[in-house]
């Protein structure tokens, strides 16, 4: 599927807009469109239904080591600025950022390279010398360099900010000495990339070039991603300030002994939230998949540190088969457990499940969510203050006058089991998932070109989104097949009785088959059709968006039909 195409048709049907398009937009914000919120808001409510509210807390689900209990919780986007210090993402929630000095655009320094593969002017350079990204070695051609770096259509138009292109003869310069110097140096793609980025290599060494211009990238330096502002009508940037959440988390490891304190919960148990996160990310790209707004859908289960392996597998498990029976499934999707190396100071096992969406390249996966063994290191955070990452075991940073740096809330996170009279620090789980990467990936598995016949017969292509019933915005369309005979009449009968339980559409504008196809890609799974039949003897036809099977059934049970069928 080429991702053009899904973009296209998001904007054509009202799934995905850019945010403030009119003025023309904003880098890493969205806007969700009439069929976009619905489907989001069912990936969400299908989340919630089956992780909280329609959970049994009262037997053993298979896999867990034993019954547990579910609750929700809606924190403020805006918290106490300490909850971030002692958290760690006052200090550590940055990327690593570099910043081209001739075009200044911002690139994250380990996404720069994959995003250089790509550029346009580096793969024009590449076929120069016949050779592709990944080569080792290439026979390099000094004339056949300077020719692309002075050809209006190739060097000068692609990448005007690359130092062989600013300045030939003194940037290739460079790279003929060190040919001279070592006879039998192998140049890679990579590196002669580095030399054609490079003006001044006695002072600055090998640069990065740029992947948008080709110009020289600045080195490495830390910018937080956290978005800041300031709290109340007189208030002072260096000491009123706040920040909005980069994580629905942290207002769940606060509200912990609100939770056990006000409800009869015992351990094991999860709090769950759904809610807005906001990130300053340096370069948001791939449509929806990285936000500077975004959703997520989050549980933080809290179970004794005896038990905690046990957990991770079973959420590990639990919330990938979650993503099987929503229709994202084959190849396509898979759980990826952690390198040792890759893990965050305070876990101790993480796994991702991950989506190949189409944006990448072949046999690369992204993220859809997250779920982490997570220790006791929140909670004890929370209580005594920020651990330092350093530490083995985590032990409290301590400032230079041998206090806290940043101190913790004093409370007592502790929790005391009523029946063994044990004292613990629980231990966390969390599976943190993306509402919006999710509905992004249940966009890119639906969208697929079959054809069908048309209402002459005549076979064409159509686009159909084949979503879950379950997420699908529209759950039936009603079709009068003419508008007349009684036909309209009785179609929105059946459209005021589907009404109150499902999202439905009546549709009577044009011919039936282009109306079959507009409900096509919007992804609605039925629709039903009122003909000349149905005035005989109360019967609609109901068609099936996927198999394009049609049967019928009785006026009167249409709702229980599509109830049945949605599940």
């Amino acid at each position: 599927m080429e991702m053009d195409k899904l973009v296209s048709l998001c904007k054509r049907r009202g799934f995905l807009f850019q945010s403030s398009e009119i003025y023309g937009g904003l880098n890493g914000f969205w806007d969700y469109g009439p069929l976009g919120v619905e489907l989001k808001r069912n990936v969400k409510e299908a989340w919630w239904r089956d992780m909280v509210t329609g959970h049994d807390d009262s037997s053993v689900p298979t896999g867990a080591p034993e019954a547990y209990e579910m609750t929700g919780l809606d924190c403020t986007i805006i918290m106490h600025p300490q909850v971030w210090k002692v958290s760690g993402h006052y200090d550590l929630f940055c990327d690593m950022m570099q910043t081209c000095r001739q075009c200044k655009k911002l690139f994250r320094s380990d996404h720069a390279w994959s995003a250089l593969r790509n550029a346009d002017w580096v793969l024009s350079f590449a076929e120069v010398f016949s050779a592709s990204v990944d080569d080792e070695k290439i026979v390099f051609s000094s004339p056949d360099a300077l020719r692309w770096a002075k050809d209006r259509k190739r060097g000068r138009r692609l990448a005007p900010g690359l130092a062989v292109v600013r300045n030939p003869e003194v940037t290739l310069s460079w790279l003929a000495e060190d040919l001279a110097a070592n006879p039998d140096m192998e140049l890679s793609l990579t590196t002669l990339l580095k030399y054609m980025a490079t003006e001044q290599k006695n002072k600055t060494g090998l640069q990065m070039p740029c992947p948008e211009c080709g110009g020289d990238l600045t080195e490495p330096r830390e910018f937080n991603l956290m978005f800041k502002t300031t709290v109340g009508a007189l208030a002072d940037p260096e000491k009123d300030f706040a920040f909005l959440r980069p994580e629905t988390a942290q207002g769940i490891f606060v509200n912990f002994k609100n939770v056990v304190d006000s409800t009869r919960v015992r351990i094991p148990f999860g709090i769950a939230q759904v809610g807005k996160s906001f990130r300053n990310e340096i370069t948001p790209r791939n449509f929806t998949f990285r936000s500077r707004e975004f959703e997520q859908m989050e549980i933080e289960f809290f179970c004794h540190p005896n038990s905690s392996q046990d957990w991770y597998r079973y959420w590990r498990d639990r919330r990938m088969k979650w993503y099987q029976e929503m229709g994202l499934g084959g190849e396509r999707l898979q759980l990826r457990e952690h390198h040792q190396d890759e893990l965050s100071h305070y876990s101790t096992g993480t796994a991702d499940i991950e989506y190949a969406f189409p944006f990448l390249a072949a046999g690369e996966y992204g993220e859809l969510e997250g779920i982490a063994h997570r220790g006791d290191f929140d909670l004890r955070s929370h209580m005594e203050g920020k651990l330092d990452e350093k530490s083995c075991p985590l032990q409290v940073q301590l400032g230079a006058d041998g206090k806290p740096k940043w101190r913790g809330s004093g409370k007592d996170l502790t929790y005391r089991d009523d029946i063994s009279n044990e004292r613990f620090t629980p231990h966390v789980i969390e599976p943190s998932a993306g509402a919006d990467r999710a509905t992004l990936a249940f966009l890119c598995e639906a969208y697929t070109e079959d054809e069908a016949p048309d209402e002459n017969g005549k076979m064409q292509t159509r686009v159909v989104m084949k979503f879950h019933p379950r997420i699908a915005p529209i759950k039936a369309a009603v079709f009068p097949l003419v508008k007349k005979d009684g036909m309209p009449e009785v179609a929105k009968e059946i459209y005021r009785a589907l009404k109150p339980h499902f999202n439905v559409f009546y549709d009577e504008k044009g011919a039936v088959g282009r109306r079959y196809r507009r409900q096509d890609e919007a992804g609605t799974p039925y629709c039903i059709t009122v003909d000349g039949q149905t005035m005989q003897d109360n019967t609609v036809t109901i068609r099936d968006r996927d198999s394009l099977e049609q049967w019928r059934v009785k006026v009167e049970d249409c709702v229980a039909e599509i109830r049945r069928r949605i599940g």
